[in-house]
This record gives C-alpha cells, sequence and structure tokens, in this order.
C-alpha cells in the first residue's frame, strides 16, 4: 500500500467499498430493481486561468489548488502552464498525479506516460508509473518502473519500499525484504508515515496483512530498533500469525529474544483481532 510518491504525493492508495443495499443514493422501482443516482461530477471552483499570468504563476496556482482538492481546476492551471512554456517532465508528473488522486486511473498513466517521454531521467514519474501498475496489480510492471527509478535515484526511500511493497505481492519475500530494510536504513520513519496508505492496506487477506507485520518486526530487529520490532509482532499476533514461532529461530530476533519485553509479549499471546 504503498508512500507511495517522492515529491508531491507520498503513499496515495485510496480504496471505496459500497454496500449497495445500505448506499445512500440508492432508490428502488415498482420491480424492486436497484437504481442507483450517480453522484454529481467534480465541480470547477475557480475562474479559468487568466492568460497575462506566467507559466510559473500558474503551476503555482495549480499546486495550491490541487492542495485545496480542488483537482479540475488544478489542472486547468497545469494544461495553461505548459502552454505558456512550463516543464512539460514536471507539469505532466503534477497532472498525473491529481488525476490519480480523483482516481482517473488510465488519464493518469498516460500523463505519467507523457512526463518520462519529456524527460527520460525523471525518477518520480517513473516511480508513479510504478504506483499505477501496482494498483491495477500488474506487479510485473510496476517492478520494472521502480526499479528505473531507482536506477536514477538510488537514495530514494519510498522508492526502496514500493519496490518491497510489489516484490511482496509477487510472494517474493526475501527480495521484498531487501528493499525494506533499504528503505529502513535511508529513513527509518517511513513505515510509521505510510502504515495506513502502504501494502498493509491492500493485503485481500489477513493471512498476508499478519505476513507483512512479521516481515517488518524482522527487519526492526535486524536493525537494532526493539521497540518497533515488538510493535510489528504484536501486529502480527494480533493479525494471527500463524508461524509466530518462528520468531524463536529466525536469526534476526536473537538478540531481542533477551529482551524481558519480547518475553512478557510472547508469553502474553496478544489473541488474534477477528475481521
Amino acid at each position: 500500500m504503498p508512500h507511495v510518491f517522492a515529491r508531491s504525493l507520498s503513499g496515495i492508495i485510496l480504496f471505496f467499498i459500497f454496500s449497495i443495499c445500505a448506499l445512500p443514493g440508492w432508490t428502488q422501482n415498482s420491480s424492486s430493481e436497484q437504481v442507483r443516482v450517480p453522484p454529481p461530477a467534480p465541480l470547477h471552483r475557480v475562474e479559468p486561468p487568466n492568460p497575462v499570468l506566467s507559466g510559473e504563476e500558474l503551476e503555482r496556482r495549480g499546486d495550491l489548488l490541487r492542495s485545496e482538492k480542488a483537482y479540475l481546476d488544478s489542472l486547468d492551471y497545469y494544461r495553461a502552464a505548459l502552454t505558456k512554456g512550463g516543464n512539460p517532465g514536471i507539469l505532466y508528473n503534477k497532472m498525473g498525479i491529481t488525476e490519480l488522486q480523483m482516481q482517473r486511473f488510465k488519464d493518469a498513466l498516460k500523463d505519467f506516460q507523457r512526463s518520462v517521454k519529456s524527460d527520460k531521467d525523471y525518477a518520480d514519474a517513473y516511480n508513479n508509473i510504478g504506483v499505477i501498475y501496482y494498483l491495477q496489480k500488474k506487479y510485473g510492471k510496476a517492478i520494472k518502473n521502480y526499479g528505473i527509478a531507482l536506477k536514477l535515484r538510488e537514495d530514494s526511500a519510498s522508492f526502496h519500499s514500493n519496490l518491497g511493497s510489489a516484490y511482496f505481492s509477487k510472494k517474493k519475500f526475501d527480495k521484498a525484504t531487501e528493499e525494506y530494510t533499504r528503505a529502513l536504513q535511508l529513513d527509518p520513519e517511513i513505515f510509521d508515515r505510510t502504515s495506513l496508505t502502504g501494502v498493509a492496506a491492500q493485503m485481500s487477506s489477513p493471512e498476508d496483512r499478519a505476513h507483512y507485520d512479521y516481515v517488518v518486526a524482522k527487519m526492526y530487529a535486524r536493525l537494532g530498533v526493539a521497540d518497533r520490532s515488538l510493535l510489528y509482532l504484536r501486529k502480527a499476533m494480533e493479525e494471527g500469525y500463524k508461524d509466530i514461532n518462528d520468531v524463536y529461530k529466525d536469526a534476526e530476533f536473537a538478540t531481542l529474544r533477551k529482551d524481558p519485553r519480547f518475553i512478557e509479549l510472547m508469553a502474553a499471546k496478544p489473541p488474534a483481532i477477528p475481521e
């Protein structure tokens, strides 16, 4: 689920689950067939871009509008900035991010691709292409684009975390652990900031989420961060991780096993929280 963008967007991965019978906005006709009243389309909130503004001014205004969630207006200003000679790589990337926030994934992908076509060395846009493919569960393509982004900027914690998420979804756990560990080395706080929108938020089953928490606990233990390792061990147990006893044999936990807090946690055996 993953901290998902390096520049303007970190970690935006949203899911909407509709309960058809209970959703406000649904009505029934006389034969009891469900008829959905569609939500209103997004509205423009401000006046169209002023043609006297410079490209930089238009881009800044687009950024402000996007921060205010006035997405359609933001897109108008970014497009206007393009016509005034704005940087196409950056602007197409910002347009893609805006469309992603609107859940217009096809449009977002096209603009991210336009971004890298304009600037073949723009790491952020390759990362964002990877995010789109990840959301579409096209993990191989996601891995390819995250890899390109990392060749251009190896020291990005979010790129490594995103790549780890893609490997995890393909059940390549060793490679996922390598990337997550590198992300933690670059940014020890990365999982705290992305826990609600990263890979864990996308897991299709409690078993997968539990496994993810155990992997993160193992990484923190390897790095000697006992508090966070214990936190994720507790999460794994609450998610019902079936192989929790591996904690007694996995080398990464050798030091943690001597910690009284570890002994207390394992003795307490927090019960799994039902879905």
